[in-house]
């Protein structure tokens, strides 16, 4: 193969005027995530069903003819779409066997459902973060007996930690308020130790010796670099745990130990409709497809946000 004469090339030098030129526009991390997450159509429909469900669960029991308890006898059990001749306000879901619009408790029951899964929750995320901040930040024989506290208390089991403050909070905060603090009690444990495990992981880093050379006290190191380096964890758990907090709620008003009567919540709304299924199926049909949408919708949305929230698959 003959060579080529390097006589043949020309050196032309480097392009001043399109040297310094950014070609890809700049962007911050969050937006970068937020781009990425509108990509994902599956993550982007279960936020708009989840939007849907918590403006209706706002507005629907607002603007109902009927009052979430308001009794009609005269047309109890009414099939779905049904007229009422009196006032002539149509039941979209039927009535209940005291012929109580199902469709006004339904949404009010995913006002309950949601508040109770988003406050415990909310609760669940402030605790964790704080403790297992400290815990990783600090280490050694202050992190072991923080580790060993939440041991103990992942040991103890929910359902008895319910029942006891069933037992022992007034009957004026029975029901929502027990089940949030119930939540509450033994739900940040997992967060914890998540965020443990992420300040263990950063604390080492160079941004972060830095600052202790610099005479950052620990307060301002945990709370203003590594919780924040942090928070993508944070919101993925967010989106997992509330379709948990759901669940519990609903199983624990489903057999009677959550929210109490006359109130209604999706729990409480299955278990009605466990009594008449085999007559009314629509009744156990319609809460139960609203539990598992909620559920799968957060799960779903989870599940896009921690690939929107990861930089490894950035491309």
């Amino acid at each position: 193969m003959d060579r080529i004469d390097k006589a043949r090339f020309e050196w032309v030098g480097a392009n001043a005027s399109e040297g310094g030129t950014i070609t890809r526009p700049s962007t911050s991390y969050w937006k970068d995530a937020m781009k990425r997450l509108s990509k994902n159509k599956a993550a982007m429909i279960c936020l708009g069903i989840i939007g849907i469900i918590a403006i209706l669960a706002i507005f629907v029991p607002m603007l109902s003819p009927y009052e979430v308890s308001e009794q009609h006898l005269t047309h109890s059990y009414a099939k779905m779409g049904y007229k009422d001749p009196v006032d002539g306000h149509v039941h979209l879901f039927g009535t209940d066997t005291l012929g109580r619009d199902i469709f006004t408790r339904i949404w009010s029951g995913a006002r309950i459902s949601l508040f109770i899964s988003f406050t415990a929750v909310f609760v669940n995320v402030i605790i964790g973060i704080i403790y297992g901040g400290i815990s990783g930040y600090v280490g050694g024989a202050v992190d072991n007996i923080m580790m060993r506290i939440i041991e103990i208390i992942n040991g103890i089991p929910y359902l008895i930690i319910v029942i006891l403050l069933m037992m022992v909070l007034p009957k004026e905060i029975n029901g929502v308020m027990t089940m949030v603090i119930a939540y509450a009690a033994v739900g940040w444990t997992g967060m914890a130790r998540l965020v443990r495990g992420q300040i263990m992981a950063l604390k080492e880093q160079d941004y972060i010796i830095a600052s202790r050379v610099m005479g950052a006290r620990a307060l301002r190191i945990i709370f203003k670099h590594l919780i924040p380096n942090s928070l993508s964890v944070v919101i993925v758990n967010i989106t997992l745990a509330i379709p948990s907090a759901i669940f519990t709620e609903s199983f624990l008003s489903f057999i009677g130990l959550g929210v109490p009567v006359p109130l209604a919540s999706w729990g409480t709304l299955a278990n009605d409709g466990v009594k008449v299924f085999q007559q009314y199926p629509s009744q156990l049909i319609i809460p139960a497809v609203c539990i598992s949408l909620t559920m799968l919708s957060f799960n779903l949305l989870g599940d896009g946000l921690r690939d929107a929230l990861d930089p490894k698959l950035r491309r």
